[in-house]
């Protein structure tokens, strides 16, 4: 895997939440960050981003939950990944999601999660140093 490849995220809406605006703006400013973005739309499952991240060699996947199930998705997609061999992959995203539970899911494996107002540079730029780091992680000593 080349580090010098743009970074691939495949970003969906997972289970029934239908608001897909802010995924839509997020999509796109990645797009303008030089990402490849792979819009999965809504209504998907744990198991099609998974899928979806391992056909596309994703580098990253990013989940926008607004229905309050971020407790149950952030860890099934998790667990979807690890399933494909993807531990490598980030997970992040965003939503509505309390302090404590953002807390929770970091500490279970999941990237930062971002919430409605943050500085959408700040997304970008996390992912891109979140990315080159694991890649660097990846990468055999000395090439």
């Amino acid at each position: 895997m080349s580090g010098n490849r743009p970074i691939r995220i495949v970003v969906a809406k997972v289970g029934l939440d239908g608001h897909d605006r802010g995924i839509r703006v997020v999509a796109r400013a990645l797009q303008d960050a030089g990402m490849e973005v792979i819009y999965l739309g809504l209504r998907q499952t744990p198991a099609m981003v998974a899928e979806a991240a391992l056909q596309e060699d994703a580098d990253a996947v990013g989940v926008s939950i607004l229905s309050a199930a971020h407790m149950t998705v952030f860890p099934r997609v998790l667990k979807e990944l690890a399933e494909r061999e993807l531990e490598h992959v980030l997970l992040t995203g965003g939503g509505i999601i309390p302090a404590e539970d953002l807390e929770e899911l970091g500490r279970q494996g999941v990237g930062k999660l971002f919430v409605p107002g943050a500085p959408m540079e700040e997304f970008v730029d996390y992912i891109r140093n979140e990315v080159a780091r694991r890649r660097e992680q990846r990468s055999p000593a000395g090439s």
